[in-house]
């Protein structure tokens, strides 16, 4: 698949929380792009801002700063009554389905709430054949149509969450950790809808999860972030042959191998994640970091491009580059 047009564009968007302690830096400065019918990936450990990132990004949450350009306008200067009419353009799926579920609705009556609100289909015959149509798109039986979630499993009511974000023929969809909730048959399952989808409608996804293996799955590109920041950025097939950044070489060394008696060289992070309320200066990840030299105290690396589409926030990624580009890190602690 080609992808020459930047349908959604980040820049420099901030979001910070004001606490008792402080402003909490969730998402601090983030710059990337993203083309039309491509997935990106948004990895990282919990807390480390990536569904914030996804929320600022179509204004779920109001930013701190920066700018997010939806083909080339900064749809965080829209007023109210632009935005609204954007909402049909972008939508989300939120981790729990049931959660994010009102269970006083019934499927049809869940699927059909964004069509109400925004005054598409008034009639109610056009309406029940689009319901009919988005279930048949997603994989829901027609007979569950005036089921409600408590009676559906984690998959269906997943598929409902689905439904209801293509309802309004979106452009851009924001993927909040879809599956973690999920079985693992399950899990394939809607990753596969989701592929299936998107090479049918052309869809745009930003996929935001935890689970290395699962982001691999679906995604063109990955964007690994620490502490609010991306620390690296590259199509999945170098990311999981040539980790640059030390932290994505800890996180892909902690994935298992299926085959019996093979091991990867773990490499053991010390320390904690430091306070996103007083973020460390320099590098965020220098006090975890095997490499870390006086430099990274001192000065924050910026998101540089190293090789063509390979970006990566750290002063030695050069110098960490695995030898030979076979998927394993190879173990050293020094750099040369």
């Amino acid at each position: 698949m080609e992808h020459t047009q930047p349908i959604v564009e980040v820049k420099d968007l901030k979001k910070y929380f004001k606490t008792k302690r402080g402003m909490l830096h969730a998402v601090d400065g983030v710059s990337f792009s993203i083309n039309k019918g491509e997935t990106l990936g948004l990895v990282g450990e919990s807390g480390c801002g990536k569904s914030t990132l996804g929320r600022v990004m179509i204004r779920l949450l109001e930013p701190s700063g920066g700018e997010a350009r939806f083909w080339g306008e900064n749809i965080l200067a829209y007023p109210a009554r632009k935005m609204k009419e954007m909402r049909k353009r972008v939508q989300i799926v939120f981790q729990d389905p049931y959660s994010s579920l009102n269970p006083r609705l019934s499927v049809s009556e869940l699927i059909a709430e964004p069509l109400l609100v925004n005054r598409v289909y008034p009639a109610a015959a056009e309406r029940n054949r689009k319901i009919a149509e988005l279930m048949d798109t997603v994989g829901l039986a027609r007979r569950l149509i005036s089921a409600y979630p408590h009676e559906l499993d984690g998959g269906r009511r997943q598929r409902i969450g689905i439904a209801r974000s293509l309802a309004l023929s979106p452009e851009f969809i924001v993927l909040d950790e879809p599956v973690s909730a999920l079985d693992v048959c399950i899990q394939a399952q809607i990753l596969n809808l989701l592929n299936s989808l998107q090479k049918q409608f052309g869809y745009t996804y930003v996929f935001i999860s935890h689970n290395l293996s699962v982001v691999k799955h679906v995604s063109d590109r990955i964007a690994v972030m620490y502490l609010g920041k991306i620390v690296e950025l590259s199509d999945y097939r170098s990311l999981f042959s040539e980790p640059l950044h030390p932290y994505t070489q800890a996180l892909l060394s902690a994935i298992p191998l299926p085959k019996f008696g093979k091991k990867r060289n773990r490499i053991i992070l010390e320390g904690d994640v430091p306070s996103p309320i007083e973020p460390p200066e320099g590098c965020r990840f220098q006090g975890r970091c095997l490499y870390r030299q006086e430099i990274c105290a001192v000065k924050t690396p910026a998101l540089r491009e190293l090789e063509p589409g390979r970006f990566v926030a750290c002063h030695f990624a050069r110098a960490l580059m695995p030898a030979g580009g076979d998927g394993q890190y190879n173990g050293e602690r020094t750099v040369s």
